[in-house]
């Protein structure tokens, strides 16, 4: 059985993941100033990432990006699965937006100008949180699925089962 996304979740998951995918499409042709700069930027953030050639670091990053696009587009992806991939990713860029150098302002979470390409990623971040807290929908069928059979029970039962003794 597939589950296509409660209706409340489709655009945040359209609009984020093509978004991401885009994002991802571009990188994969990234010419060599911008790999570098990338590059730069990550491992300045995340110093064990200069064990990474920058060329496949922004392959990597890329083709990352690709695959959290897709899981937010495809609608036989649950919607938590999806906040899990979104938050993942989503995470690792508010961290960067968190640690480089110049990004906020001294002393506070408030952007610079410098600082507000990265600053958006706290939004995704906020999209995939919501996302994990989606109800899980397979959980939910099998509880209304029971309470209908404990109804359909209670309508003909006539031992002196813990049913009868509300």
């Amino acid at each position: 059985m597939v589950l296509v996304p409660d209706a409340r979740d489709v655009a945040p998951r359209l609009v984020t993941g093509a978004f991401i995918l885009n994002s991802g499409l571009e990188m994969l042709r990234a010419d060599e100033a911008t790999v570098e700069t990338v590059h730069g930027m990550a491992a300045t953030a995340y110093p064990f990432l200069r064990q990474l050639p920058a060329e496949r670091f922004t392959r990597l990053l890329a083709c990352s990006e690709v695959a959290v696009g897709g899981v937010l587009l495809a609608p036989f992806v649950p919607t938590r699965l999806a906040g899990l991939a979104l938050t993942g990713f989503s995470g690792g860029l508010v961290g960067l937006y968190l640690r480089l150098p110049g990004m906020r302002r001294s002393g506070s979470l408030r952007p610079t100008p410098e600082g507000m390409a990265l600053a958006k990623d706290a939004w995704m971040l906020g999209i995939g949180l919501g996302f994990l807290t989606a109800p899980c929908r397979r959980r939910a069928a099998a509880s209304r699925a029971r309470r209908a059979a404990a109804r359909r029970h209670h309508g003909r039962c006539h031992c002196h089962c813990p049913c009868h003794f509300h």
